[in-house]
């Protein structure tokens, strides 16, 4: 079974770039994966199995 995140970004005006490679990174440490982004890159989609 697989469960999900819904994560909104929100835009900042410095390091944005360096802060969402952050989160994402953090995400992922986690056992997050990256299934979907946005057009604007506000909404990130995860996944991962529920039982791991």
């Amino acid at each position: 079974m697989k469960e999900y995140k819904v994560v909104t970004w929100k835009m900042g005006l410095t390091k944005n770039e360096e802060k969402l490679e952050d989160a994402l990174n953090l995400y992922a440490r986690e056992g997050w994966v990256l299934k979907q982004v946005s057009d604007h890159s506000t909404r990130i989609v995860f996944e991962r199995d529920k039982n791991r």
